[in-house]
């Protein structure tokens, strides 16, 4: 296996680069895939490379169950500084697990009790009103998705500005940007250098669906006036997993891109542009930490195989 066990887990540095070339030079609906796919990709590399780490480190353990083998010498050369490395694996491993089965925990919860609050609502629409003076609105994914809306939201904006309000958040419910979000949150999760790549992600669902509410009522300068006037009056930040319309973040960068004419376009970008280098410098990124891995793990295997029992 050599060093190049630890590529995995290093290459996601090059999230904070590559997220701000593909949210700034990306259109939003590709941006949130690239980034997406990326960041799991990695993360998935990095799991592998913590695994192969964790086996060597647990086969110092007195005791443990594993097979005598896999802690012959040859072994355990396979892996530089395997006694310190090793150990170092399980401790990080474990708490890896541990931060992802409580994120994905607290989603499913929050999640839940957000349905069982809604379900006593008219279901004959997806908009569920809210009687509150706080002025908020988020999306809550689910069979079906709903709308939330504040009564304080809906008497600090004018009619056409509710109006883009909704398709805002219709955009999220139907191209399921809750999806995007957990994927990126829990890929953060594996690997803390992948933090930048997830907060890329969710300002691009937010412009993703500003773009698509732009294009439902036909006009961008209206959909820019009620994104900024939705922040200054929210107070109320929703719970975690759930797209809002006024979320907190770069909100003047979305107004501002709003309000220019120039749209990114929806198709992929050449390969000589600055979102073109983006999306490739991720697939060479992608690509490396996946053969890296693939390489550590089958010479492990084949340690493994060779060494007598």
């Amino acid at each position: 296996m050599g060093v190049f066990v630890f590529l995995p887990l290093i290459l996601p540095l090059s999230a904070l680069p590559i997220a701000r070339l593909a949210e700034h030079h990306l259109h939003p609906r590709n941006a949130v895939r690239l980034l997406t796919w990326f960041g799991v990709a990695l993360a998935v590399c990095s799991s592998l490379c913590l695994g192969l780490l964790f086996v060597v480190g647990t086969a110092q353990i007195p005791g443990n169950p594993l097979p005598d083998t896999w802690s012959d010498p040859v072994v355990r050369a396979a892996v530089p500084c395997h006694e310190a490395v090793g150990t170092a694996a399980v401790i990080v491993l474990i708490t890896v697990l541990t931060n992802f089965l409580v994120t994905i925990e607290r989603h499913l919860r929050v999640r839940a009790r957000a349905q069982h609050a809604l379900e006593f609502l008219p279901r004959d629409t997806d908009l569920a009103i809210l009687p509150d003076g706080d002025p908020y609105a988020y999306a809550v994914p689910g069979a079906p998705g709903r709308i939330v809306v504040s009564t304080g939201m809906i008497e600090s904006l004018a009619e056409d500005e509710r109006s883009a309000l909704l398709a805002h958040e219709r955009s999220h419910l139907a191209n399921h940007h809750h999806r995007y979000l957990m994927a990126a949150q829990l890929a953060s999760c594996v690997n803390p250098f992948l933090h930048p790549l997830r907060k890329a992600v969710v300002y691009s669902t937010e412009r993703w669906a500003d773009e698509e509410a732009a294009r439902t009522v036909g006009d961008r300068r209206l959909t820019a006036r009620a994104v900024a006037r939705a922040a200054l009056i929210s107070r109320r930040t929703p719970a975690p997993g759930f797209a809002a319309f006024a979320a907190p973040g770069p909100v003047p960068r979305r107004v501002a891109a709003l309000l220019n004419p120039d749209v990114l376009p929806a198709t992929w970008p050449p390969a000589r542009s600055r979102a073109g280098l983006a999306a490739m410098v991720a697939a060479a990124g992608t690509a490396a930490s996946a053969v890296s891995a693939l390489n550590a793990a089958v010479a492990l295997l084949i340690v493994l195989k060779v060494t007598p029992w």
